[in-house]
């Protein structure tokens, strides 16, 4: 096989997924919501997977999402196609939300939505603390590793602070930059080739 054959014929990384884990969408993944995607999965087991797009912001602010609530400039995304017209939310305040579940260490999912929003009017949160979304992804049980098994996803990790601090429209390639040289090459693939 030449460097080109192996290249373009990336196979899935053998990482398991698992909570905490991010899946990093193959670059010719032609989805609307999953092209190019990072997905942090909020849970994993028996029945199922879910997760959140991380590297999908929209251009909408919260407060014109949730009627009433104050002016608030943290970051909003598109979480995935279930429940699309809800919202949900990734932050770092951990325990002082309650009913919060931590993904990673610093990285919390959820928690009681009453007191999220008194945070909000009490100045109490940066809006750097706190991520929205809107819907999430999620897989039945075991479809999502059938879409590993197709090679629709690597699997990997990173600390909080790479998935925060990371511009969301380099985090894809951040990632796969960060991974075997092969992966890298992605990068540089074109979105659509046949448009070349």
């Amino acid at each position: 096989m030449n460097k080109l054959e192996k290249i373009l014929n990336i196979k899935y990384n053998e990482v398991k997924p698992e909570t905490g884990k991010l899946l990093i969408a193959e670059p010719f993944l032609a989805d609307a919501y999953f092209g190019r995607s990072v997905v942090l999965l909020a849970g994993h087991g028996e029945e199922g997977s879910f997760g959140l797009i991380i590297n999908k912001p929209i251009q909408v602010q919260i407060d014109e999402i949730i009627k009433g609530m104050p002016k608030f400039g943290a970051k909003v995304f598109l979480g995935g196609p279930v429940y699309s017209t809800q919202v949900f939310y990734l932050h770092t305040v951990g325990e002082k939300l309650e009913g919060s579940s931590e993904i990673i260490p610093g990285l919390w999912w959820g928690g009681n939505a009453d007191q999220l929003w008194a945070m909000i009017e009490n100045e109490e949160l940066a809006n750097d603390s706190i991520l929205f979304f809107l819907g999430y992804s999620g897989w039945a049980p075991k479809q999502l590793e059938g879409e590993l098994k197709q090679n629709s996803w690597i699997v990997t990790s990173a600390s909080t602070r790479f998935i925060l601090k990371t511009p969301s429209s380099k985090l894809w390639a951040s990632l796969l930059k960060n991974l075997d040289e092969d992966y890298a090459y992605w990068v540089n693939f074109p979105q659509n080739p046949q448009a070349n």
